[in-house]
């Protein structure tokens, strides 16, 4: 079956952190999601790859996610290369989602940036029907192999402090959405490696906690998790446009 939501991220713990309550509270309404990471996390500051493959099967359980799968994309190099963006394509055909969670195209950190660039050409070049099949090395079937892009895609802009064009409503999942995060001992318990950029773990709560409800505020809510979309938003009845002006 295919995927109604994909998220896209450079990194394993990416997702939980940007869009993990989305996902959740999609899942909750019964639509199949799934997390395409790009990279192992070799390169990460603590833990290790298989530490951190073991921490985000965790998170996927707990968020109730249908599929996930890491690339094997360096990590800390992330690049857009037509190689790399076959991969990514070999995904869009293979699951087949109607909405693509992207990361926003700037930030601090390479890896995140051009792993919103690099997904948004490989969803646009996985609907072109000419592009040859014996280069995705898939099956070859009408299903797998056929064009394919998503309806919609939208960006994740938590890791960057832009004005979102919307938010989810995730009060009623930001408890589980934190206990995922929070799966991934190797990065968020207290330790040595590291503790001059991570944050203590009896601060993480309150960090995650007064994002949420900053994002939240802005749409009126508890908690809230921002996205941006690049083209126009459509509105169908003005009468049923939520969130209070005054």
């Amino acid at each position: 079956m295919p995927l109604d939501i994909l998220a896209l991220a450079a990194h394993r713990d990416d997702v939980e952190q940007t869009c993990g309550g989305t996902l959740l509270k999609t899942a909750e309404r019964g639509y199949r999601t799934g997390i395409l990471d790009l990279t192992q996390g070799e390169m990460g500051t603590r833990g290790s790859a298989a530490e951190r493959a073991s921490e985000a099967a965790e998170a996927a359980r707990i968020l109730k996610v249908s599929w996930r799968d890491a690339l094997d994309i360096p990590d800390g190099r992330v690049e857009n290369t037509w190689e790399n963006r076959l991969k990514v394509v070999r995904v869009l055909r293979e699951q087949r989602p109607r909405v693509l969670i992207l990361p926003y195209w700037e930030g601090r950190h390479p890896d995140h940036y051009t792993a919103s660039i690099l997904g948004y050409e490989a969803a646009f070049l996985s609907g072109l029907a000419k592009l040859p099949v014996a280069e995705l090395q898939i099956e070859a079937s009408p299903i797998k192999s056929a064009p394919h892009r998503p309806f919609k895609i939208i960006y994740a802009s938590l890791y960057r402090d832009v004005r979102p064009t919307f938010v989810v409503d995730i009060s009623d999942q930001f408890e589980t959405r934190l206990a995922a995060l929070m799966a991934y001992k190797s990065q968020f318990t207290d330790q040595q490696a590291g503790s001059g950029i991570f944050p203590a773990q009896k601060e993480i709560r309150a960090r995650v906690e007064s994002m949420a409800r900053y994002y939240g505020m802005l749409g009126g809510v508890t908690y809230g998790e921002p996205f941006v979309q690049k083209e126009v938003g459509l509105v169908d009845d003005v009468m049923a446009i939520p969130v209070k002006s005054i």
